[in-house]
């Protein structure tokens, strides 16, 4: 595709000022990725929002399972039920409905399940109760480890600088191990075709040094004009950071999970989903049909709500133990 169709758009609109383009300068901050959308100007008629673990790369599974996982049956002692740990924490981040949520309220979640579980109650284990941690996560917009240090300083509460050694060592895990994993097929040819006609926008729960390591590893950081991790807020924030200043219809958020659809949703955005499981076909089937739908003004309406319907159904909400046949 062309960005014919916008020429007669490009005089009015200013250049887009975007982070670092240079692949082996990928050291980015948070002010930097501020500052990046701070002085974001729109160069076409569309804006795209998409989200990296899971939709735009093959991480979440060796993220999880082999970072996450490990590191939280080890900081919290869960040693005694890992099997039950295991699973609990593979269904609310991978199989289910909380997939690609925030680690932290992910984290509390994965305690209520196993909370709830008789095999856990039966073996005499305590689940950690980290009022603390509950509250911070109930009040804290900015889920990462800048926001939780600083609540560490405020208050020195145990439970948070648990969590806190938790959280980094799930990062020394994911630096060390995730390394050489490409984006999903199709996904380098899509970031191609958009570039011509919108916007990009990473929209991300993932921290912003791994995100920027991640994109600019496999040369696809071009294509973005600004790489937002956890330490901006939420997906709902970054995107509001630059949606406005697009037509209804114009703005369209890719992703993997039901927050990224409350992330479009937030900000009267269309949504566009990549299917856990079928990551490859839904990549293949935005570069052949998706793409010029959206951009055609074809997308609102029956199609996005079949996309959704079809997506819905790939993440349940009751875990697989409690299900009855």
């Amino acid at each position: 595709m062309t960005g014919d169709s916008d020429s007669r758009f490009e005089a009015e609109l200013a250049p887009v000022r975007c982070a670092p383009q240079v692949d082996d300068d990928w050291q980015m901050t948070t002010s930097n990725t501020v500052v990046a959308l701070e002085a974001f100007q729109r160069t076409h008629r569309f804006l795209v929002g998409i989200d990296s673990d899971g939709c735009a790369f093959d991480t979440m599974e060796i993220k999880h399972k082999e970072c996450f996982i490990p590191a939280t049956i080890t900081a919290w002692g869960l040693q005694p039920i890992s099997k039950y740990a295991r699973e609990a924490a593979e269904f609310v981040n991978l199989y289910s409905k909380w997939r690609g949520i925030n680690r932290f309220p992910a984290l509390l979640k994965t305690f209520d399940l196993l909370e709830n579980r008789p095999e856990v109650a039966k073996r005499g284990v305590k689940i950690p109760m980290v009022p603390n941690l509950r509250a911070w996560v109930r009040d804290e917009s900015k889920l990462a480890n800048p926001a939780l240090r600083a609540a560490i300083e405020a208050t020195g509460h145990v439970d948070l600088v648990q969590a806190l050694a938790w959280s980094e060592a799930v990062n020394r895990s994911i630096e060390t191990q995730v390394r050489g994993v490409p984006p999903f097929p199709h996904v380098a040819e899509c970031l191609q075709k958009l570039s011509e006609v919108a916007n990009i926008i990473v929209v991300s729960a993932t921290p912003g040094e791994a995100l920027n390591r991640e994109w600019h590893e496999h040369g696809i950081a071009r294509y973005a004009a600004a790489i937002c991790g956890q330490e901006i807020g939420t997906k709902k924030q970054m995107l509001a950071w630059v949606a406005n200043r697009y037509d209804p219809n114009h703005v369209l958020m890719i992703g993997d999970a039901p927050g990224d659809l409350d992330a479009a949703r937030a900000n009267a955005a269309l949504f566009y989903p990549i299917n856990p499981g079928a990551e490859e076909a839904s990549w293949e089937r935005f570069l052949r049909v998706a793409l010029d739908t959206f951009v055609h003004g074809d997308y609102a309406g029956e199609y996005e709500a079949n996309l959704i319907r079809e997506f819905g159904a790939f993440l349940p909400e009751t875990p697989p133990w409690n299900r009855t046949a």
